[in-house]
């Protein structure tokens, strides 16, 4: 394997490992939130509870992701040292912002959230916990927008006496179409995933005959925050997919394996496998008519 192709697979291999840890973070802030929230409302003291044993979770999560994503985010520097220099401008951009703001907030408010229960008043921790989960939230912002420009690279022009891409529009680069369809269907899906994590661990306890009280309460929260999560995932990710239809018409023919345009109604390739120097599929399972939809 040459060079380029190592950096790739090893980039590819922490991204994935790093996006283990994503979803649940991205979920468990704004979950931890709402259980504090009821708790705050209600003075139930088993709120309470539910609040400090998934926010332990939630930090041991934290942590994992934050040590994932750094060293992923040094191999822009190590590995792909002529692209960060060929657009720094615009794409070290959303990433600075992100280390800047969204991760010194919720690294600093997860250190309240965790040691603030007996300095800080209800309403106090509250808003610490409130301003962790926008923390998580915003930071996957940022780095959705970097993801979305390098999928379809807007406001931005190549300039022939630096020899690098300049940003023209910071605000056409944070309303990129690809990247707020990708932030909104990401936050949905993380969301999605905490709730069925909350969901399995909830049903282990009941199982077990353990704090009953504290696993039906869990599981009745995360229910009710899964279903509107799978609902979303359900409607934006087909918006994502009409986007990428729109402006990655290339990505969405290699996404489903098709070579050449097909007369309608074209049939959908449930599996393919591709052979790139002929340019077709040695094998194919197809469904018909499916494509017409």
């Amino acid at each position: 394997m040459i060079l380029s192709e190592l950096s790739r697979l090893q980039f590819a291999l922490t991204a994935m490992y790093h996006f283990l840890f994503v979803p649940l973070t991205l979920r468990y802030g704004v979950y931890v939130a709402i259980m504090e929230t009821i708790y705050v409302l209600s003075g139930k003291q088993v709120y309470k509870d539910m609040t400090k044993f998934w926010g332990k979770l939630f930090g041991i999560n934290f942590a994992l992701g934050v040590a994932t994503g750094l060293t992923m985010e040094f191999q822009f520097g190590t590995n792909w040292s002529y692209f960060s220099h060929y657009v720094g401008d615009i794409f070290g951009a959303p990433l600075a912002i992100e280390g800047l703001m969204a991760f010194f907030l919720e690294s600093t408010f997860v250190g309240l959230f965790f040691f603030g229960w007996d300095r800080l008043g209800k309403k106090q921790h509250l808003m610490v916990t409130w301003l962790v989960a926008f923390g998580s939230n915003f930071s996957a912002l940022w780095i959705l927008v970097a993801n979305g420009w390098m999928q379809n690279p807007v406001a931005a022009d190549f300039n022939f006496e630096t020899m690098r891409m300049e940003m023209l529009s910071f605000a056409d680069l944070v309303l990129n179409p690809v990247a707020q369809v990708k932030f909104v269907h990401t936050v949905a899906a993380g969301y999605c995933t905490g709730a069925f994590f909350v969901l399995g661990i909830s049903s282990y306890y009941l199982l077990k005959g353990r704090d009953i009280g504290f696993a039906k309460r869990s599981f009745a929260v995360a229910a009710t925050f899964g279903i509107a999560a799978v609902l979303s995932v359900i409607v934006l990710g087909d918006e994502s997919g009409y986007e990428m239809g729109d402006v990655q018409k290339t990505k969405l023919a290699a996404i489903e394996g098709e070579w050449h345009t097909e007369p309608a109604p074209a049939s959908f390739n449930l599996i393919a496998f591709p052979n790139q120097e002929k340019m077709e599929n040695t094998f194919a399972l197809q469904i018909p008519y499916v494509m017409v939809l």
